[in-house]
């Protein structure tokens, strides 16, 4: 029996905070839920940062407060102890902390050091448990400005990070600069040094990569994936970002290859064509176009 792969659905967060026209909450409510009752088990739903800094999420407390949690984990994404705060207040189950391991990405991420962002994840541990702080690692590869890594660098932050009490960890590559040999080689570096730890992996399909290097890190035994429906999303703060590791098409890879996922994929794919009208054009995702596998047309 191949073990199960857990998918955690980003649209609400990286997925909407691209989107330049504002989506009203009741729409970004809809899309969530259906996304929830599809049967993902982990929502990123939204993000408690500055509306300054991204506009599209200053309604973050009325998304959590209005979708459906049943069986469910809910996530939101912090920059900082406020938006910690504010996420703990609004009753999400889980925060990640994005912390980005090149200083430049980092700085105009969050305007802040690596060493000062290692700081404010320790202030965010004084609220609450560790269990419940994930740290994603951003441009965990390579960044745009400071081009590509060796895995010493992610090593030598996790280290860094496991001293201060923290293990949950997801690896991100934010703008999509890793290839599936890189992938291999990192995430056996990792889990091999930290066999205990929980590590997840956020892709961005930047380059096309997107599908390849998650297949690769299931190949290296990784089980824990993002994804956002459409293929949607990117980072605003880095050059050439574009979206997400596409929902449905994760979904649809894994079931046709027999591995055990959640995900009713029809309605997966319904909520993406239903996004698509929404956000007014074509979405990235392939599965939404051409449909499952075993779709068979008449002669």
């Amino acid at each position: 029996m191949m073990d199960k792969v857990i998918m955690t659905d980003v649209t609400g967060r990286d997925g909407f905070q691209m989107e330049k026209e504002w989506i009203q909450t009741e729409d970004k409510v809809r899309i969530i839920d259906r996304i929830i009752a599809s049967g993902i088990p982990r929502i990123e739903a939204t993000s408690f940062v500055s509306p300054k800094a991204v506009p599209q999420m200053r309604d973050a407390k009325e998304v959590i407060g209005a979708i459906k949690r049943e069986n469910i984990e809910v996530i939101a994404l912090v920059p900082n102890v406020k938006g910690a705060e504010l996420a703990l207040e609004a009753g999400v189950d889980e925060v990640n902390y994005v912390l980005s391991i090149s200083e430049t990405h980092n700085l105009k991420n969050v305007k802040k050091t690596v060493d000062e962002s290692i700081a404010g994840v320790k202030e965010i541990q004084k609220l609450m448990d560790s269990s419940r702080i994930t740290v994603s690692l951003a441009t965990a590869f390579g960044c745009p400005f400071e081009g590509l890594y060796n895995v010493d660098k992610i090593l030598g932050n996790i280290e860094t990070l496991t001293e201060a009490g923290l293990n949950r960890f997801t690896i991100a590559d934010t703008t999509g600069m890793a290839n599936p040999s890189q992938m291999t080689e990192f995430i056996a570096a990792i889990t091999e040094k930290y066999p205990d730890h929980y590590f997840g992996l956020h892709l961005h399909n930047t380059r096309g990569m997107g599908l390849a290097n998650l297949y690769a890190a299931y190949q290296a035994g990784l089980r824990h994936f993002d994804a956002a429906l459409g293929g949607i999303g990117g980072c605003p703060f880095a050059p050439g970002a574009s979206g997400n590791v596409c929902l449905e098409d994760v979904v649809h890879m894994f079931q046709f290859m027999g591995v055990p996922i959640d995900g009713e994929l029809p309605q997966l794919i319904n909520t993406a064509l239903d996004m698509e009208k929404l956000l007014g054009r074509q979405l990235p995702g392939q599965v939404m176009k051409a449909g499952q596998s075993d779709k068979t047309h008449v002669a």
